[in-house]
Parts: structure tokens; sequence; C-alpha cells
């Protein structure tokens, strides 16, 4: 459906790039045209093409298709392309109907698509979890093919998803309030594999919605370790839970300018000494534990041989493992250094920060005070 290129590296050996896909927004939009033109008398439009925001044409194929009297069904199985998403292979359904005179365009949830419960959203309380650009790609269509025909834009569109409420059990939608199912979703339309601005954008909604409810002492995690051992030196709300993962700069960029009274940042050793040395996205691909750095750390500490010990270190368990043994704090001073460069990115933004750096079975190994 995309476009694939091939590129050559130093080995001369091809590789082929990873493959994009399209959103549910964009699917939801393809199933719509295709069903509208239905309910028009027209045939569906099977492959059905439309134009996404930055230009993309993409063509679908339809898996179902049903009209009846007064409406009209069209499915689209999404493709993520090489993208680990949830939502991939799941099938996409618009259902049309002509809606009250002067109702306009009205968006509704279907089986397996969810309704928003809370404030903080951009989608109102007691909506369908169509986010903006999905609803405004789909008006467009919408107020397009009527004016083709003839008719006023008077339309209910109900989107669902067979089994959407079981994948957004593995989604972020039941802490954000989103309950029933999935959200349909996308700005651009396309899918970038392993894109990072998906994981960044549901951590500013999270942002949201806490501070819409008035959370004031919210936690960033690292991962489900880390999470579970925070929560128990504090009592959490679920919606205080950011899914932080690897992108604690996206967290601290956003609450600098949407400022939360306070945050706990929990992870690993490895996770933080990153932190620690200025990195803004955790993940190992992205990011490396600088073991010269932490052997200049633990310098004031250490003599020459252990010195050279952790600058040849494996990993950074390693280290951990050498200077424990030695009986140096190397995990608070990491802590600290994490405090530092976190308070860095907020750049004197009202939030207390606390950092806690806990062991790979959830071993408290340091704490630091809040500070701001």
């Amino acid at each position: 459906m995309s476009k694939v290129t091939r590129t050559q590296k130093p080995d001369n050996k091809q590789v082929t790039p990873l493959r994009r896909g399209w959103t549910t927004g964009a699917c939801a939009t393809a199933a719509t045209k295709s069903a509208l033109s239905a309910l028009f008398k027209a045939d569906f439009i099977d492959p059905v093409t439309i134009s996404l925001p930055k230009g993309d044409t993409p063509s679908f194929p339809l898996a179902y298709e049903k009209s009846g009297e007064g409406f009209a069904e069209a499915g689209i199985i999404k493709d993520a392309g090489d993208d680990p998403d949830v939502t991939h292979g799941a099938t996409i359904i618009s259902r049309v109907e002509f809606g009250e005179k002067g109702s306009g365009i009205t968006f509704h949830a279907g089986d397996g698509v969810g309704t928003v419960t809370k404030s903080g959203l951009p989608i109102e309380k007691g909506e369908a979890a169509i986010n903006p650009v999905p609803r405004k790609l789909m008006t467009e269509v919408v107020q397009e093919l009527c004016q083709e025909h003839g008719i006023e834009p008077d339309i209910k569109i109900e989107i669902s998803v067979p089994g959407g409420e079981k994948i957004a059990e593995r989604t972020w939608n039941p802490r954000l309030g989103i309950l029933g199912g999935i959200s349909i979703l996308g700005t651009t339309g396309v899918v970038h594999p392993f894109s990072c601005s998906a994981w960044i954008h549901s951590i500013h909604r999270g942002i949201d919605v806490s501070r819409a409810q008035g959370v004031t002492h919210v936690l960033g995690a690292t991962g489900s370790t880390s999470e579970t051992a925070a929560c128990k030196l504090y009592d959490f709300e679920e919606i205080a839970m950011l899914d932080m993962g690897d992108f604690v700069g996206g967290l601290l960029k956003y609450l600098r300018t949407n400022p939360i009274e306070k945050i706990t940042l929990a992870g690993g050793f490895a996770k933080f000494t990153k932190l620690a040395q200025g990195a803004m996205d955790l993940h190992s691909g992205r990011s490396q534990v600088d073991f010269d750095w932490l052997a200049k750390l633990a310098e004031p500490y250490v003599n020459q041989k252990m010195k050279s010990r952790i600058q040849n270190a494996n990993t950074a368990l390693e280290v951990l493992e050498l200077t424990h043994e030695s009986g140096i704090d190397l995990p608070m001073l990491i802590a600290e250094k994490a405090q530092t460069s976190a308070l860095e990115i907020l750049r004197r933004a009202p939030v207390q920060v606390e950092v806690i750096v806990f062991a790979r079975d959830g071993k408290l190994l340091a704490r630091t005070d809040f500070k701001s």
C-alpha cells in the first residue's frame, strides 16, 4: 500500500526499510466514504481512495459491506505496516444513516469503540472516542459526497470495531477514562513503524486528564516493575500513573508548559543512568550507558583499579554489583544526577521532582527528596 524503496548499506547488503501503515482514523474515513456512496444508491466504492492531510492518497480494499433501508456499512481491515500496533488486523466498520433534518454530521461509538468519560481529552465527556482529525477527515468526505448528490449533510456516522473492547485492554484507554473500546486515532493518517510520536501523544493526554481531574502528584515510571514498586510507596490514583516508558523528555517537556505540583520519576539503574547523563529518550536503541562517565562519577570513591573495571564493564548491572561490593552508593549518585537532569528539562517550571531508583526485582536502591 505504501511505496517501499531499498537502500544500500556500507557492506553492500540490501535492506528493505520498514513498511508504513494507516491509522484507524484513515480506515474509518475510507469506510465512511464507501458506505456513504452506497447509501446514496450508488455502488460501494471498492477499492476506496481518500486524501490525507499531508497529501497521501491511499486506496483501501473493502473487507465487509452491507446495506439496507436507510443505512449502509463498509469495513476495512487496518494495516499498520511493520509497526507493532495493537489494532493491526482489526476491522474498522462505518455505518452511515440519514440523520434528522438540520442535525448535521454526528459521530457515534458502535461496538468496540470507546466513549470518553473524563475531562482533559480533546473530545468532550460522553462523546465517542473519535479524535478531532479523523472527525475532520470524515466530515470532509461527507460534505463532498453530499454536494455531489445534492443532499443536505445530515448524516449519522457510527464507527465500530469488532473485538475492540478486548483490544483496548492493551492500550492506555481504561486509564484515561475511555471505556468500552479503542479510540479512532490519527493526525496524519499514516502509521510510521515504531513511531515515538503516538506514545508521547498518549503521555500528553494522560497529563491533560490528570490536570483536569485536579491530580497534584503523578508518577512517571520506565516500566511495570518500577511502577508497581512506586505504588507500594504511594497510593496513586490510576489516572496519576503516566505511561512514561522511555520518553522522560517528552513527559517533562510537556509538564514544563502544563505543570502538575509533584512528579515521582521511578525507574531502573541503567535507565536512570542515561537520564543522569542527560538523555531524554531512554530506549536502548537511542541512548546508551557511558561507562567512562560512570567511572568519573564514582572516581572520588574508588581506586584506579576499580575505576578501570567500571570503564570496561559490559553492563550497567555489572557496575552496580561492583560498586555495591565496594560499599559505594552509586544508585544515590545516579538518582541525584537524574533529578538534576529532570529539573534542567523543566526549566524552573513549578513542578517538584522526586527520583526513585529500583532494582530489577523492585527493591528500592535510592530515593531523593522532592526538589524544584
